[in-house]
């Protein structure tokens, strides 16, 4: 039912460019300005509709930001690995988190996608239904993501809570099917000062910009709570229901040229997956158009029907 391993070459790679250095770097510097200015005017504006405004574009400019920190995750923001790693720290403390911590755990991610492990969407028989559906909402209505700097703030300042769980190289199978534990030994796997370095720089990151910009704990809030919602709707989305194997179990999203040029063709998912060493700009070029591309708003309303029985193997 399930292979871990499949081979898929890259379409035209001949073709495909070398990383688009300038272009990044002039995307994330203008997007984070963006977002600066959507967090100021969130937080000083009287007028509940300019608020609303900001705050929605505030959630899809902070996804392009996130989308530069994807590619210097993979080493694909810049060809100078200082200016990558640079970016990478300032992107992720927009997040907020930590470019080590994302970086773990993002490409173990490329290693456990559509495993047990990461199969959230179906409940086998021997699986918690009801754990199942807890956890697949939270990561549909935005839980996720709150869930993420909560975990680096305890490892940060309760390192203590993270070492017998390390420690423990197989947790109870209930546990190990949310996908918890791969999460925290991913974590534990960073390298632990430059770990620290890169939080206590997020955090100093944040209180600059809150003192700076004065801005109100609604302002703020209401901004990165429409944020997390469309991180992690999509986070999931471009997944769900896709064929149960490690490099396929993914989909090419359908969504308005505006918005995949604002995500940097993240919702080419099966094409990043297919091809994780192509930068975003040729993602296109990658897209195989005989495979199913769902909508994302469909995709997106009917994962809200909740993860389903796992499909029985066809023999």
């Amino acid at each position: 039912m399930m292979r871990l391993r499949s081979k898929s070459p890259v379409p035209h790679q001949e073709d495909i460019k070398p990383i688009p250095a300038i272009l990044n770097v002039a995307v994330a510097c203008g997007s984070m300005v963006i977002a600066l200015v959507l967090l100021w005017a969130a937080s000083h504006s009287t007028s509940t509709i300019t608020i609303a405004v900001c705050v929605v574009a505030f959630s899809f400019v902070g996804n392009t930001i996130f989308a530069c920190l994807h590619e210097c995750v993979h080493g694909m923001f810049h060809t100078r690995i200082t200016i990558n790693e640079f970016f990478g720290c300032i992107c992720a403390a927009f997040f907020p988190t930590g470019l080590s911590f994302q970086r773990t755990a993002h490409l173990g991610h490329h290693q456990r996608n559509r495993t047990p492990i990461e199969m959230f969407d179906y409940f086998g028989p021997s699986e918690s239904r009801v754990l199942k559906t807890i956890q697949w909402y939270g990561i549909i209505s935005g839980v996720y993501w709150i869930t993420v700097p909560m975990c680096w703030f305890v490892y940060l300042v309760c390192p203590f809570v993270f070492r017998p769980a390390c420690r423990n190289s197989k947790w109870p199978e209930v546990t190990e099917d949310t996908g918890v534990p791969a999460y925290i030994r991913a974590l534990c796997s960073a390298p632990p000062l430059r770990a620290r370095a890169e939080l206590l720089f997020t955090i100093a990151f944040q209180v600059l910009l809150i003192n700076l910009l004065d801005l109100t704990f609604l302002g703020w809030i209401l901004c990165y709570l429409a944020f997390g919602l469309q991180w992690s709707a999509l986070q999931y989305a471009d997944h769900a229901f896709s064929p149960l194997d490690v490099v396929e179990g993914a989909w090419d999203l359908r969504v308005s040229p505006i918005v995949q040029a604002i995500f940097l063709n993240y919702h080419l998912h099966l094409a990043h997956h297919q091809n994780p060493a192509v930068p975003w700009i040729h993602l296109p070029r990658c897209v195989d158009p005989t495979r199913p591309r769902p909508r994302f708003l469909f995709q997106y309303a009917q994962m809200w029907l909740g993860p389903r029985p796992l499909p029985q193997r066809k023999e």
